[in-house]
């Protein structure tokens, strides 16, 4: 079973709905036991960095996140999700994250693009990964964001796009932890397969 992270910041039912679609047994919750059991992290994300982070420490869901992930628990973080396993956000004020992959989230340049970005684009591969198996080359997926990963290892990127200046990290991970700054849920075939092939990682 798949914990669904339950913090009143996520597109919860989406998320659900994709992995009932693919057969992959999944929960809608932010119960300690529950999440302990499970095989693996799904954190869903919709809203404002610094508000995501004090409604898991509200529900002092950000140290059972951080225990179960050093124990080698697979993770997958989308979207505002993703964000959050990185150091430090911007939005509004500066903010710790969950500090699980190295790197900053700040605004999306727009000196040549609208803000937010929203709709479908490109996948570009800076590494091999299981999370990307059987996907083809440029692959397209579903965005909707104005904040994106800075200052990031390129050990830690997967995956690419390009949106006027900005080269926002699409995927990325360290160890057994995931982050995809898409929507998978709303990515049809693409999305599908990337949520199978974390399933499979588990």
């Amino acid at each position: 079973m798949i914990s669904i992270i339950d913090y009143d910041m996520g597109n919860l039912k989406s998320v659900y709905n994709a992995f009932k679609f693919l057969g992959i047994e999944s929960k809608v919750t932010r119960d300690y036991n529950e999440i302990k059991t499970s095989k693996g992290i799904l954190l869903p994300g919709v809203g404002a960095f610094p508000d995501a982070m004090k409604n898991l420490k509200e529900y002092n869901l950000d140290q059972i996140i951080l225990e179960e992930v050093d124990k080698g628990k697979p993770m997958l973080g989308i979207c505002l999700g993703m964000q959050l396993l990185f150091s430090k956000g911007y939005e509004g004020e500066e903010c710790e994250g969950l500090n699980i992959i190295q790197g900053e989230v700040k605004k999306l340049k727009e000196s040549s693009v609208k803000i937010p970005h929203i709709g479908w684009n490109s996948l570009e591969v800076n590494r091999q990964d299981k999370i990307m198996e059987e996907l083809q080359v440029e692959s397209y997926v579903y965005f909707v964001h104005s904040f994106q990963g800075e200052n990031i290892k390129d050990e830690n990127l997967i995956a690419y796009s390009n949106y006027g200046e900005n080269k926002i990290p699409a995927i990325v991970n360290k160890g057994k932890v995931y982050g995809a700054q898409f929507h998978p849920e709303k990515s049809g075939e693409v999305g599908l397969k990337i949520l199978k092939n974390f399933r499979e990682l588990i």
